[in-house]
């Protein structure tokens, strides 16, 4: 995992770290547990899909993921605080693969994530996205 245009203020600084952290523990040492402890036991995500997973669920669904996906590589383009939130600008790849896209916004209480929004999109698709009321779908 990479990071570049690191940004925090001093509010949010804790998060940004613990993010930092927990990505490098998932990504470069494939470490999902470490997600658990950082995780609010009412942890909710929210996917323009509609997916909302509970801790539990949203660990187990990355634990597949991060297994199926080996050696993906998470270039961090921004990684921003605001209070607390913390909003991560991200490009994911595996090897020899397409791009993807990513922006991940998590809300912190009491110094876990209560709640997370994610949105990616293939890098690929991007500019035929940016007239998207133009869609005949």
């Amino acid at each position: 995992m990479t990071t570049q245009g690191t940004t925090t203020g001093s509010a949010g600084e804790t998060n940004v770290d613990t993010v930092r952290r927990v990505l490098g523990e998932v990504f470069l040492a494939g470490d999902v547990g470490a997600l658990v402890p950082v995780l609010d036991e009412s942890f909710v995500h929210h996917r323009p899909d509609g997916t909302s997973r509970g801790r539990q669920e949203w660990v187990a669904a990355v634990r597949e993921t991060v297994a199926e996906a080996r050696g993906v590589q998470v270039d961090v383009q921004h990684l921003l605080a605001d209070g607390d939130h913390v909003v991560m600008h991200s490009v994911r790849r595996l090897p020899g693969g397409p791009a993807v896209t990513g922006v991940d916004i998590w809300r912190f209480d009491g110094g876990r994530v209560v709640e997370a929004w994610e949105v990616l999109e293939p890098a690929a698709e991007a500019a035929g996205h940016l007239r998207w009321w133009e869609s005949n779908a």
